[in-house]
């Protein structure tokens, strides 16, 4: 399995925006970097590059899926305005692209684990697969690596400006089974019961439409398809991230329960995040419970 700092290891140095990030991170942990990232670009849509270059925008079909959703006895599609907190979470403001570099500094795996993270996946060529608040690209290019050309990776996010640094990085090393979808924040448009695994890293927190996305994830799924989400650890105060950006496992599952969602995996070694795999309620995969944040915090020192 191929590491994400190898995957990434062309990339130069970052320089962050302070001031920005500061929104996300406690003070003083944050170290200045050495270069900026590459202004976006437009680029052609060339043969070799058409895949990786279309920006799918769905067009609008919230009554047609609702009534499809009627007929086959599910839950109809939630009618939400966006909201300033849920079940008792104060929800947080998305990232803005301007702090795209951030996302792919090249110490994000030493402090993160994110190849561990990313083998925790169990990719497989042929796989349909699912970046949620894909930015620009530091888990999408591994996974379209990872599912070959044979497989796809739904590229979702709502700033048009990632989906730009997406593209461009992924046309410089010829990666073809990419398709970027510019997502509504209250639906990402996607295809009905097709996603095998749906990733979902440090965004979920930030969705004012929570409920409705979470019925338009559960659509997504097949039979045995997963979300795999992971979220900061609020449990753990050292976890040098503010309070808002951080989840915690009790959390995460009052809200996907309430969702139709179960539980069926969960990793606990990452040194900062909870990594949980939920399924659809009506999915054959087994259900178990979680272990105890606190557990698993023990286990760790």
């Amino acid at each position: 399995m191929m590491r994400l700092s190898q995957s990434l290891s062309w990339l130069p140095r970052t320089k962050i925006n302070a001031a920005l990030l500061c929104l996300f991170f406690s003070p003083g942990w944050l170290a200045a970097q050495t270069a900026e990232e590459p202004a976006a670009t437009q680029l052609p849509d060339s043969p070799s590059q058409q895949a990786a270059s279309t920006e799918t925008e769905a067009p609008p079909g919230e009554n047609a899926a609702a009534e499809e959703a009627a007929e086959a006895g599910e839950r109809p599609r939630p009618q939400e305005e966006a909201r300033r907190s849920y079940l008792g979470r104060v929800l947080a403001k998305p990232m803005s692209h301007l702090g795209a570099p951030w996302l792919i500094r090249p110490e994000r795996d030493e402090e993160e684990r994110a190849s561990e993270s990313f083998q925790q996946l169990k990719l497989t060529e042929g796989m349909v697969v699912c970046d949620l608040g894909c930015g620009n690209g530091y888990w999408t290019l591994p996974m379209a690596r990872d599912v070959g050309a044979e497989g796809r990776v739904l590229a979702v996010d709502i700033q048009r400006e990632m989906l730009q640094k997406l593209r461009e990085r992924s046309a410089r090393i010829k990666l073809n089974n990419i398709e970027p979808i510019l997502g509504g924040v209250d639906d990402p448009r996607l295809p009905k019961a097709e996603v095998d695994l749906l990733l979902m890293v440090d965004v979920y927190h930030e969705f004012s439409h929570p409920e409705s996305m979470l019925w338009s994830i559960r659509r997504s799924l097949n039979p045995e398809g997963v979300v795999a989400l992971l979220e900061y650890r609020e449990e753990d105060p050292s976890v040098p991230i503010k309070p808002l950006h951080k989840m915690s496992k009790n959390q995460i599952m009052k809200e996907y329960q309430a969702n139709g969602f179960k539980l069926v995996r969960e990793y606990n070694k990452l040194p900062w995040q909870h990594l949980m795999f939920f399924a659809r309620d009506d999915s054959p995969l087994p259900e178990i419970e979680p272990v105890p944040a606190q557990q698993v915090l023990k286990d760790l020192e």
